[in-house]
């Protein structure tokens, strides 16, 4: 009587009336406590009123009974302790931003000194974090502050793209603004030149005609070129008496090779196969 003799097993167990009597009865599931609101100071001096949700379980009855009087108390009042101490290792902005590994931080806390009360954490999470009012304002206005200036970046953003890309129209207009320049003075030059050139071609063609008039003009026998073809005349001249005999038409004849077209002149002599003693007009070969 007065002392531990068993723990019971779930199920059918047999007590004797008077001598026996059960002391406890632990439940073997895990449940969950709620850890009141309390405030903390962070490593910047910043108080915060913080409350979380705690899940546990119990892993040995006899310890959970005898080990610690009452063990929900006893986790609870651990699970507050702990989170002041983590709470006042990290700065406030790492309050929000590591919350899971503050989480896992206590839970590693509280299981290293409920182990001798057979109870093991499963798992703290930090439910609510309140701020004191001016720090709430502060930190509103530092979001609006960056807010702000996201804003201003990438209207600054806009406005350099909005400026590069008139920049680069402006450059390419001038691009083609030069190439159509120089098209056109190309174009001129060339037209200039197709002009001097028909200039040039219609001054030759007419001095090679003058030059054929004058050859006809001459008269005696010619042999005329005239656009690759050769046309020979044989032309009269004009018998004054007495027919006049020039030496080199006594020894052979003297050929005028020219015509419109041509652009030159050319004598050559050879000597007749086919004298013609009546001065008649013929053709010789």
């Amino acid at each position: 009587m007065g002392k531990f003799s068993r723990i019971l097993e779930p199920g059918l167990n047999l007590l004797l009336p008077i001598i026996d009597r059960v002391r406890y009865v632990q439940s073997l599931k895990e449940i969950a406590i709620d850890i009141p609101q309390q405030s903390a100071i962070t490593l910047d001096n910043v108080t915060l009123n913080i409350d979380g949700v705690l899940y546990l379980k119990v892993v040995d009855p006899y310890r959970a009974s005898y080990g610690v009087e009452d063990p929900e108390f006893a986790i609870t009042q651990l699970a507050q302790t702990t989170m002041r101490s983590e709470l006042g290792k990290i700065a406030l902005d790492s309050v929000f931003k590591e919350r899971e590994s503050l989480n896992i931080a206590i839970v590693d806390a509280i299981n290293k000194a409920s182990g001798a009360w057979g109870i093991v954490c499963l798992r703290y999470e930090i439910r609510d974090i309140r701020l004191p009012q001016r720090v709430h304002e502060a930190m509103q206005m530092q979001v609006e502050a960056e807010r702000k200036k996201r804003a201003a970046v990438l209207e600054s953003e806009g406005i350099r793209e909005a400026d590069i890309n008139v920049a680069e129209g402006k450059r390419r207009a001038r691009i083609l603004a030069s190439e159509a320049e120089k098209m056109e003075l190309i174009n001129k030059a060339q037209g200039e030149a197709n002009a001097t050139l028909a200039k040039a071609e219609a001054k030759a063609k007419a001095l090679d005609w003058i030059a054929y008039r004058a050859a006809e003009a001459r008269g005696g026998q010619r042999r005329l070129v005239y656009g690759g073809r050769a046309v020979r005349r044989r032309l009269q001249e004009p018998r004054q008496g007495k027919q006049h005999h020039h030496p080199s038409r006594q020894h052979g004849r003297r050929d005028v090779v020219g015509g419109p077209g041509n652009g030159h002149l050319q004598e050559s002599r050879r000597p007749s196969r086919h004298p013609n003693p009546k001065g008649l007009g013929g053709v010789h070969e």
